[in-house]
């Protein structure tokens, strides 16, 4: 199956809430998306792993995603290396995506940083035809993105540009909260954590806000690049 759009995550829930709501509207307007989780997010403080898969494969129905899969990395502990780059490779060369999307370059939990660098370097190997993969005996062709974009997490990164995600809000929030045991939940036993307070919940929302009214929007996304962003046309931007 090919993709438009494939989206990375280091555990089960980053995509949903660095991008989800850009996800939901790409999808809306036709296109199909992915989501490959690297680790099944076993080292988390509330949940296990299997709850988390369950939450995970409800949260992409709700998006409306053509497929997801999880490669098993171990939180917390996963490297970027050969053996992990090709697992993704294996990926980008299966679903073919134009555009990646994955987590942010620098953040709070270390595995958001390493993901995004494991991603974006995996990204750039796929495309190199002497490295062979094959999946279930098949061997793969050679594929690399068109555009590598990271979205935003836990600190503020000032966006190299945004997505305009008004009227998607609502329906990423529903993905996010399909992961009961992760967020705010007043009659929860489980020990708190920074992304279970209140705060954290509303935060989604009004930092979609904050960017949204910066560009005379409702809600927006924000996304860095590593590469610069090129338009045909001054008129192209917003």
């Amino acid at each position: 199956m090919k993709v438009d759009i494939l989206a990375f995550g280091a555990h089960p829930d980053d995509v949903e809430l660095g991008c989800g709501a850009t996800l939901a509207k790409e999808i809306h307007l036709g296109k199909k998306v992915g989501i490959i989780d690297l680790t099944q997010g076993e080292l988390g403080t509330r949940g296990s792993a299997e709850i988390r898969a369950q939450e995970a494969a409800a949260a992409a129905a709700i998006l409306g995603v053509s497929a997801r899969e999880n490669l098993g990395f171990r939180d917390g502990f996963f490297v970027n290396d050969e053996a992990h780059q090709l697992e993704i490779i294996k990926m980008i060369r299966k679903y073919k995506p134009e555009v990646v999307l994955c987590n942010a370059i620098d953040d709070r939990h270390i595995d958001h940083g390493k993901g995004s660098k494991l991603v974006s370097d995996a990204c750039f190997l796929a495309g190199l035809r002497r490295i062979e993969t094959a999946i279930n005996g098949v061997e793969q062709e050679a594929w690399r993105p068109k555009l590598v974009y990271h979205y935003i997490q836990w600190k503020n990164i000032e966006p190299d540009f945004v997505v305009d995600v008004t009227g998607f809000i609502d329906q990423k929030m529903q993905a996010v909260l399909a992961y009961a045991t992760q967020f705010y939940d007043l009659n929860s036993k489980e020990p708190a954590t920074p992304i279970t307070s209140k705060n954290f919940l509303d935060s989604i929302v009004y930092r979609a806000q904050d960017l949204g009214r910066l560009i005379n929007t409702e809600h927006a996304e924000g996304f860095t690049v590593e590469r610069y962003v090129a338009v045909n046309r001054l008129d192209d931007l917003m």
